[in-house]
């Protein structure tokens, strides 16, 4: 049914809730999972720092995976997550998004916009949003 499952993540909460149920599905449909970090071109905080907290986040998701036996490709890109994500995941070649309802809070928040609606709104694979 869906061979590739993308799960962008940005380590919050939310995120972790959706990296979980992309990795439950992908052992129950035997799909891959496709791990998606994007260092946010607007934030100002040095770029290694970005790397290292990203590619930390991408190593958690593959950990997950291992444990259950899914495969999991990991993606760490630099652009804008709010509206990068339709683009991510035709290059992805992902047949269901999961993502999680909200993101990050506080300043960040207010400078990325809200990543989940706007990905609602664009991207033209079937998106399985989790609160």
């Amino acid at each position: 049914m869906f061979s590739k499952i993308m799960v962008p993540s940005d380590g919050s909460k939310y995120a972790e809730k959706a990296e979980d149920m992309a990795v439950s599905l992908a052992e129950k449909l035997g799909s891959t999972v496709v791990a998606v970090h994007v260092i946010d071109e607007k934030l100002i905080y040095p770029f290694d720092i970005m790397e290292e907290e990203g590619n930390e986040i991408l190593s958690k998701i593959n950990l997950k995976g291992s444990e259950k036996g899914v495969k999991v490709d990991e993606v760490l890109i630099f652009g804008n997550p709010r509206h990068d994500m339709k683009k991510i995941a035709e290059k992805s070649g992902a047949d269901l998004l999961v993502i999680g309802s909200h993101g990050k809070s506080g300043l960040e928040k207010i400078l990325m916009g809200s990543v989940a609606e706007n990905t609602l709104k664009t991207v033209e694979i079937p998106v399985l949003l989790v609160k």
